[in-house]
């Protein structure tokens, strides 16, 4: 077996391990770099030609629904 300085090593391994993982995953500069690299994926900037036809398609739905119900209600009061 290996006695007590082995099992100081094992402890010593045991705990720098973890710290040493902390500290080099940890830097603000490699989690900064991911944060906003993640957020550019799942939020894309807003592209303003984009949002105008959105906003464009959305009013004529709408115009083209309420016109719908109006037709129904014109029919059903004949």
């Amino acid at each position: 077996m290996g006695g007590w300085k082995l099992e100081v090593f094992k402890i010593a391994l045991y705990i720098s391990f973890p710290v040493g993982l902390f500290y080099v995953f940890n830097q603000p500069q490699y989690f900064e770099d991911w944060v906003v690299k993640t957020r550019r994926e799942i939020f894309p900037p807003v592209n303003e030609e984009s949002r105008k036809q959105f906003r464009e398609e959305l009013t004529k739905r709408r115009r083209l629904k309420m016109e719908k119900e109006l037709l129904k209600k014109l029919e059903s009061s004949d």
